[in-house]
């Protein structure tokens, strides 16, 4: 099938692989659970290509993966993934042996929710556009004319593990990361620190689902919950924008879900953008749990005319 190409999205509990025609429709999909060693988990993503190539009729397509972490650009392994049997592996190498000459590109997975909202999804036809993720972990991925920024490192737009601006007070009483530092973005903007903060003020436990359907429904307590995440937010995109200047900022993962989340953020990110006027949209994702195998398969782009292998 011409212009079929394959998305792979490697998640903690599954695996997701599409086929995606050129118009951006799925022609076949399958998913499987992610196993828990690095040799299976190479050995199911194979499969689950080959499946997905049967089904659609097609021989040897090109696959776009996306997985947590990053391929180190000095030492060619995975790193900073937190399926932590994936790091220090020679990831890339293995894959696209098992691949048995497939061509292969490996994107971050929020490099690749960056790619499909610019694609086909809620920032198509922009110039740059910053994709967040906001869910259980605080990333981002960056794309400029169709393509994914990786950067020098390979860390562009991993803005998770930046520090929170704002107020030093607020600042000293954020507590640890994870990755050993203190006021992470990750420490404020999770859906678990947004359900510790509304602890923090009311006492009571309530997940993030439950603190926007209460705001929403005129509780008080709920709605300030929410006006503090938003405030954090914004402040948090406002150094996006003047640092890259996006046409664009998309937010995915779970706290994306909270309808009135865009709109809160745009609006507490404008004092803190140093310009007159401001013409970067913060929009809601339109592709939703789909977007990251939608972003792995559109890292081979459409005017992209190499043959299948």
């Amino acid at each position: 099938m011409s212009g079929v190409r394959i998305g792979v999205d490697l998640g903690g509990t599954k695996i997701e692989c599409v086929a995606l025609t050129i118009d951006g429709d799925v022609a076949a999909r399958r998913r499987c659970e992610t196993p828990k060693t690095y040799a299976r988990t190479i050995a199911a993503i194979a499969e689950i290509v080959a499946e997905v190539e049967a089904a659609v009729g097609a021989g040897r397509l090109r696959v776009g993966l996306g997985t947590p972490g990053s391929i180190s650009p000095s030492t060619g392994l995975l790193r900073n993934s937190n399926s932590t049997h994936l790091n220090g592996m020679p990831f890339a190498n293995d894959l696209e042996a098992a691949l048995e000459g497939r061509a292969l590109r490996i994107e971050n997975d929020a490099n690749c929710f960056a790619m499909s909202e610019a694609a086909d999804g809620a920032a198509a036809g922009a110039r740059v556009v910053f994709g967040v993720i906001i869910g259980t972990g605080v990333g981002g991925g960056i794309v400029v004319d169709g393509a994914v920024l990786s950067g020098a490192n390979g860390v562009a737009g991993e803005w998770g593990h930046n520090k929170l601006p704002g107020p030093s007070a607020e600042l000293a009483a954020a507590p640890p990361c994870w990755c050993g530092r203190q006021g992470c973005l990750e420490t404020w903007l999770s859906g678990g620190a947004l359900a510790e903060d509304h602890r923090c003020h009311t006492g009571a436990i309530l997940p993030t689902v439950d603190i926007a359907a209460r705001a929403a429904g005129g509780d008080k307590a709920a709605a300030a919950t929410l006006s503090r995440y938003a405030d954090r937010l914004g402040r948090a995109c406002a150094s996006v924008v003047n640092l890259l200047d996006p046409d664009v900022i998309v937010l995915g993962g779970g706290v994306s879900n909270i309808a009135a989340l865009p709109d809160l953020a745009m609006s507490a990110m404008r004092e803190h953008v140093f310009s007159d006027d401001i013409v970067t949209r913060i929009v809601a994702n339109q592709h939703g749990d789909s977007s990251g195998v939608r972003g792995a398969a559109w890292l081979w782009p459409v005017e992209d005319e190499c043959s299948n292998l």
